[in-house]
């Protein structure tokens, strides 16, 4: 690894450090939004059920950011492969972008459903 991809991985593992926090962050609003999905289905709570979509709802969207971060960091992964490369380490970089490609399309589709979900019938939680 020559001084450019060491300073180059260096500044990738600080922004997913600050990614960490925004998970941090999601899993302190996934516990709220549980408490108030809890409130909703004991008490009947309208409000509560709205402020659990609206929780619900915020959280995909931040995840999608994330997510799409991710894949965008994939993507750039296999613009720099070299010919050089192992075919491990191709196999690799192709694989963590579909990995990073099926997230996103998940994160995607549960946005969905916390929108379309009027009756809070489908229980979805970020993985």
């Amino acid at each position: 690894m020559n001084y450019k991809e060491l300073e180059d991985k260096l500044k990738q593992i600080k922004k997913e450090n600050y990614i960490w926090l925004i998970y941090i962050g999601i899993i302190i609003l996934s516990w709220y939004s549980n408490s108030l999905e809890k409130d909703y289905f004991i008490n009947n709570n309208q409000i509560s059920k709205e402020k659990y979509k609206k929780t619900l709802i915020f959280i995909f969207r931040i995840l999608i950011l994330v997510y799409l971060y991710f894949l965008k960091s994939s993507i750039n992964d296999i613009k720099n492969l070299k010919e050089t490369d192992s075919k491990e380490k191709r196999l690799l970089v192709y694989l963590s972008f579909i990995g990073s490609l099926l997230i996103t399309i998940s994160g995607f589709i549960f946005l969905y459903i916390a929108i379309k979900d009027e009756d809070i019938n489908v229980e979805i939680a970020f993985n």
